[in-house]
């Protein structure tokens, strides 16, 4: 039926999801260097560009062009994985109000979101 061929999908994708968010969390702490795309230091898009990369999604290590990647979506469809963009800026959406990202300072961390971020879903 199709309800049952259904229900896979939407747990695949939120298996993707949490995934997504496990990888990233594995590099907290790593340090933000600019222009570098990982493992042991990342930028903010070479970041995100790393960990989807280990799921088979391949992006473009600039966040701007990481915008024109992805569906545009709604905060409150947002998932665990999806992206988060901001003007210069782009981290990983983590669940409960909270971003994965590499900023200077404390490089890969995970932060309350903060502004009016830009919401994507990939892949």
């Amino acid at each position: 039926t199709t309800a049952g061929t259904a229900a896979p999908v939407v747990a695949a994708a939120n298996a993707s999801g949490s995934s997504i968010v496990a990888i990233a969390m594995q590099y907290v702490g790593a340090p933000y260097v600019w222009g570098a795309s990982g493992p042991s230091a990342f930028d903010c898009s070479g970041f995100v560009q790393y960990v989807y990369a280990q799921m088979g999604i391949s992006l473009p290590h600039q966040s701007g062009d990481i915008l024109n990647s992805g569906t545009v979506i709604s905060a409150s469809e947002a998932r665990p994985g999806d992206i988060l963009w901001w003007p210069g800026h782009v981290g990983i959406y983590a669940g409960n109000g909270q971003v994965l990202h590499s900023t200077p300072g404390p490089g890969v961390s995970i932060t309350n979101i903060w502004g009016s971020p830009t919401y994507l879903r990939v892949g």
